[in-house]
């Protein structure tokens, strides 16, 4: 069971996300508006997970994802929006965004999201190690 936080304007969709999460076997520790002071209480909760609605894909809402990275580096970030195209998702994933859950949500798809983005990380780790170790034997 992962910790997760949910960062987002809209109270409902913060309830329905947590209610999907919570279903799904997740510890949902914190949820929030995107205000400083809020971000901040969340920061301190230390999550596994962090799913955000950043609004706009302004500048200003995406300095929000660095913060969040730079604060919890260690966390797995998931945007979460009801517009999500090729534009946002490259732009989303150079701020360090892990994945992507789709407004309105959809239980086995924001699951299965959380589910692959783990995985796919994972098997990204497992190999990266095993080049660093055959690297450090062909020294």
């Amino acid at each position: 069971m992962l910790k997760a936080v949910i960062l987002d304007a809209n109270a409902v969709a913060r309830n329905l996300l947590t209610s999907v999460l919570v279903n799904g076997g997740h510890e949902v520790v914190g949820d929030a508006n995107l205000t400083p002071a809020s971000l901040a209480r969340v920061i301190k909760l230390k999550p596994q997970i962090v799913c955000v609605d950043i609004g706009e894909t302004d500048e200003e809402s995406l300095a929000l994802l660095d913060k969040i990275k730079a604060e919890l580096p260690k966390a797995l970030l998931f945007l979460v929006s009801s517009k999500i195209d090729a534009t946002i998702l490259q732009t989303a994933q150079q701020r360090g965004v892990q994945g992507f859950i789709v407004k309105p949500f959809n239980s086995v798809a924001v699951l299965s999201s959380i589910r692959n983005t783990i995985i796919r990380i994972a098997k990204q780790q497992r190999t990266n190690a095993t080049e660093d170790g055959n690297e450090a034997g062909a020294e």
